[in-house]
């Protein structure tokens, strides 16, 4: 007989920590199998819908799609710097 060593008592409580992890798991899938609602005409579950197609909303012909930002701003120039070739440069950008 083998004598009991910390790597046996690792594995064993490793193999227990995987075992609740399942069981924790298939409980959850239990709970939330029995709390989907059946249908009230079993019937009619497998046969697709009479109109599978659904109409679309449609823009104005004219019109195309923008965003919701509102107007855009004019462009403005500003005073920035910046650096290029390891020197600091400044001056008026757009």
């Amino acid at each position: 007989m083998d004598t009991p060593t910390r790597r046996n008592f690792l594995g064993l409580a490793g193999n227990a920590a995987a075992a609740v992890a399942v069981g924790a798991i298939g409980v959850r899938l239990i709970e939330a199998a029995q709390a989907m609602p059946l249908a009230s005409n079993l019937a009619t579950v497998g046969t697709p819908p009479t109109n599978p197609v659904t109409e679309v909303q449609w823009r104005h012909p004219g019109s195309r799609p923008r965003p919701d930002w509102g107007r855009p701003r004019p462009r403005r120039r500003r005073w920035v710097c910046w650096w290029h070739r390891g020197r600091r440069r400044c001056g008026w950008r757009w």
